[in-house]
Order: structure tokens, then sequence, then C-alpha cells
């Protein structure tokens, strides 16, 4: 797909979908309350329909009505219908890990699969821990472990799906998690532990990267009615307890799909205002607008929009990203437009994404023609002002499709290869960004 330039300054008002983020969590806990709920604006795109059909195949009552953005999910109060299943879940890593997680709630027999790279993601550190609180998952077909070293944490014994679940409940008690890999693990883990036969106690090994994602959790926990202890990222303590199910559950704005709209003026200049977000979101990426600010951009909020203006040039930054990195591929796409360097730190968890987003994102910069530096945990970026025409590889990656779609923008040659990569997570993507014109 060629990205056709825009010729003016942005003046433009745009919506994104449903987060996703929100709607895989509100997914799982509707699932565990006892009762019915409906979500509204939740997000209708690959990964959010491999979980919902998840809960389909285990037995489940989930109504999907695509065409209003709503999902009816009954809840059965901790208990899982299917006492055998395999579930497919494509590349969906959220899928993966809460799954990996819901289903040790049950008593059957479960296989979890998904798409060739979901097979060389890790989920050891995930698996380890729900073993030492009494879970039994085995790699299907005896395969032996994958003994291979962690590319963020370093440690041994990594597993990846496919994965057999033999539940019988989960028993409950201490357990520790790697914080530095993908903090969807740690969210898994908090979200079932109510359902567990005793109290859990859960506590980091490391430090804790993506923390907004996992506020969000404990947050979504809390608006259906489960609360817990902890000891700022270091310790969580969760008490036996059961979720409320909500009559009306709206889902946020995809605060990391509203990240590209947030950056088109930063490139372009002008101005794009994105409705139905606020700086009270519960997603942590809301807080690209201050990259954008401290780059020299204008920030504008409301109770229900917020609003990015580029008035002169902006400058680069030396920026650590770990807590917001499915932003990063955003920064980098604007960073080549800055009057100095921008150094991103912090995201070595990425290179464990839908592809190695540090190497990915670095090789595609080069392929445009642009200086950049690789790091083991981020990349530098100069300044460029003699772009190369290029088809731009997206390694399968909805955010590397979309980030570099941005360059187009402003640069008469990006073409993006697999542009359809995009249903991961935001499945009119490019119908949106046409709407800048």
């Amino acid at each position: 797909m060629r990205i056709i330039p825009i010729k003016h300054p942005l003046n433009a008002t745009v919506r994104v979908p449903g987060s996703k983020s929100i709607t895989n969590r509100a997914l799982l806990i509707a699932a565990l309350a006892n009762g019915t709920t409906k979500l509204t604006n939740a997000l209708f795109s690959d990964d959010s329909k491999y979980f919902a059909q998840a809960l389909q195949t285990l037995g489940f009552d989930v109504q999907l009505d695509e065409e209003n953005h709503e999902m009816i999910v009954t809840g059965l109060g901790g208990k899982i219908p299917a006492k055998k299943a395999e579930l497919f879940i494509g590349n969906a890593g959220t899928a993966a890990r809460f799954l990996s997680a819901f289903l040790t709630l049950g008593n059957g027999q479960y296989i979890l699969d998904g798409e060739p790279r979901m097979r060389e993601r890790p989920i050891g550190d995930l698996v380890d821990s729900l073993t030492q609180l009494g879970a039994n998952i085995t790699t299907i077909d005896d395969r032996p472990l994958t003994e291979k070293k962690s590319a963020v944490s370093g440690q041994q014994s990594e597993m990846s799906l496919p994965i057999k679940i033999i539940a019988n409940q989960l028993r409950g008690g201490k357990t520790q998690i790697a914080g530095d890999i993908s903090s969807q693990f740690l969210s898994a883990l908090l979200m079932v532990a109510p359902y567990a036969q005793s109290e859990i106690e859960i506590t980091l090994s490391t430090e804790l990267n993506s923390k907004p994602y996992v506020d969000m959790t404990i947050e979504i926990m809390k608006e259906f009615g489960v609360e817990i202890q902890r000891e700022d990222y270091s310790r969580f303590t969760i008490h036996s307890s059961t979720y409320s199910p909500i009559t009306n559950y709206q889902v946020e704005s995809d605060a990391s799909a509203a990240s590209y709209f947030f950056a088109a003026p930063a490139i372009c200049g002008g101005t794009v205002k994105v409705e139905n977000i606020s700086r009270k979101s519960l997603q942590g990426d809301v807080a690209f607008v201050d990259v954008l600010q401290k780059m020299g951009c204008v920030v504008t909020e409301s109770d229900n929009s917020i609003t990015v203006n580029r008035p002169l040039s902006i400058v680069g930054l030396d920026i650590d990203m770990r807590d917001i990195p499915d932003t990063a591929q955003t920064l980098a796409a604007v960073a080549p437009f800055a009057e100095s360097p921008t150094r991103i730190r912090g995201i070595a968890s990425a290179r464990v994404k839908e592809t190695d987003r540090v190497s990915a994102t670095c090789i595609e910069l080069q392929r445009l023609g642009v200086q950049v530096e690789e790091h083991e945990d981020g990349m530098t970026i100069y300044p460029c002002k003699d772009f190369q025409p290029a088809n731009i590889k997206t390694y399968n990656d909805h955010r590397m499709a979309m980030a570099f779609s941005l360059i187009g923008l402003r640069f008469d040659g990006v073409t993006i290869e697999n542009p359809s990569c995009v249903s991961k997570t935001f499945p009119n993507y490019f119908e949106v960004l046409d709407t800048l014109r």
C-alpha cells in the first residue's frame, strides 16, 4: 500500500476504536463474574475476537455485536463449563497470557496454541509462577522445554506455546514472577487470583516494566468489585473474592491507537483532535502526549478529547519509554523530523513482542535513509532531510505498519507491505488515516 503525502498542515478530528487492553481484561473478568456484563465501545479486532471465541469454545455465553461494538458476557462465578478444549489464539499475546492463568481455575484438560510467532514468544515465567500456585502446565506431546535465554531477563528454561493445562482449580499460596519480560504475566495472575482456593501473594523478582498496564488491571478489578493489597510494585496480596457483573461497562478508546494521530501533526504540522479519550484514561499510553509536548508540540485537553498542535519545529529528546513501550515505534517515526537526535531507552522488552521491534524499527528506518544506532534497550535516531523511497516490511506487526505509515504522510515514497496486519488491533486504521486529508 502506497501512502500518499498530505501537502498541507493538518486540521482534523478523529475517533479511534475501543481499547484492546481494556476489552480483553473486561472480557476475562466478566467471564469470572457471576452474571451478565455488557461491554460497550468494545474493540473488534483479531486479538479481541480470538479471546472472545476462546471463551465461547470454553462454553461461555458470549454474544458479539460488531456493528454496535458490543459484547455481552455471562459469567459463571469462576467456573469453566468445558472439561476439554483446544484453543487457538493467533498471535494474541494478551489472550495467551490471560488464558494460561484463567484455564488453571477449571477442571479438565486444555490445549493452548497460536501462530508460529506466538510459539516463539515467552511464557515460561508465567508458567513457573502458576506452577508454584499448584497449576499443572506442560508442553504438549512431551515436547522438551526450549533451553534458551530470554532476550530480556537472561534466565534459562523458557517455555512457549503450545502448552497443555491439566486443571484442578488453582490452589493458591505464594509465588514469584519476573516483571521485565511482560507485565501481562502479572496482570494475568492478579485477575484470576480471587478465585484460587486460598489467598495468593505475588512477589516481583525483577523491576516491573509497563507499570501503567498493571495499574489498569488493578483499577478494572476494582470496578468489578475486587480490591487487592500491594506494596508499590514489589508485592501483591489477593484474598479470595468474587467479581460483580456490570450492566453497562464502557470501554475507553484505545490510547495506543490514538498515539498515531497524536503524532501525525508532529510530522505534518497543524492540529489533530482525538475524541472519546482524556488524560483521566486508565491507559498509560495516553502519556505519549507528554513526550510530544517535550518535543515542542502544544497539547490541549477537554473532558472527552485531546488535541495536539505543532506550531513550529520540534526537537529530539532522550527518554525512557519502559512504561509506554507500545508507543516507542510511534516516536521513532516522529524522530527523523526533529531538529536534534532522539534517544529511546528502556524498551528491551519490545524485542519479544510481535517481532523484535527494536531491530525491525532500526532496519526499516535505515531503509528510508535515516541514520539510526541500535542499542540493547532501544535506539538513537538522527534528523533526516533526504529520505529514500522504500517498501517497508511490517514483520506481520501491526505497530510497524501504523508507525511507518506516518512517515509517508510527509515523504512521498513510503509503501507499506502487508498493510492488513493492522487488523490485529485497528482493522480500519488506514480508513481513519485517510480522514486526516
